[in-house]
């Protein structure tokens, strides 16, 4: 049995298959899709571009909005105010320590 289906594949690819040329409709359905896949992928590289502009407006808009915010408070350091490192400024862990006991 496989000699026989060797022996037609072979007989296939040894005729020769004749070349039909592509009819007037054919090559204007091909044109049309080719046409149509390019117009999408433009249309979704717009839309991601769209997007992303949108996020990074949206993000500059929130830095510039909490910049004043964090900048506003100030963060003591906890080791410097019990003495166990140095503060970066000394007047204003002495200032800590006088408002920690009270005076």
């Amino acid at each position: 049995m496989p000699a026989l289906r060797d022996q037609r594949l072979v007989e296939q690819v040894a005729t020769p298959q004749h070349y039909v040329p592509a009819t007037a409709r054919e090559l204007r359905a091909q044109a049309v899709h080719r046409l149509q896949i390019g117009l999408f992928g433009l249309a979704a590289m717009l839309l991601i571009v769209g997007l992303a502009n949108i996020i990074m407006d949206r993000a500059k808009l929130g830095d510039t909005g909490a910049a004043p915010r964090t900048a506003a408070t100030t963060a003591s350091d906890p080791l410097a105010d019990i003495g166990v490192v140095p503060a970066p400024d000394p007047s204003a862990a002495a200032q800590a320590k006088a408002a920690a006991q009270g005076h």
